[in-house]
């Protein structure tokens, strides 16, 4: 009786070894799992808003080269002559405030 005894306190004794290390894998796996949620979470928000910056610039972009075209017009030679140069055509009155 004595034998048996023994064998079944050493399988107690491993069983409960077994089951401390499932338990901390445990932990140690639902952690892991959080923090990569987590992580996932700051990426999906920083995704977002490197789209809008995305949008925006895009969206300048067009304002700039619609600018451009402007600076190539010759509206806008004539608007610079007027305003800087105070340039006019001859048969175009001006009328001066006092």
């Amino acid at each position: 009786m004595g034998r048996g005894y023994r064998r079944r306190k050493k399988n107690k004794a491993g069983e409960a070894s077994i089951a401390c290390i499932v338990m901390l894998l445990l932990i140690v796996m639902s952690t892991q799992i959080v923090r990569l949620y987590n992580k996932n979470q700051e990426y999906i928000a920083r995704e977002t808003e490197l789209k809008e910056q995305l949008e925006e610039e895009t969206e300048r972009q067009a304002q700039i080269s619609d600018y451009e075209e402007y600076i190539g017009s010759k509206e806008y030679i004539e608007d610079t002559a007027k305003s800087k140069l105070g340039l006019v055509y001859d048969n175009e009155i001006i009328f001066k405030e006092k």
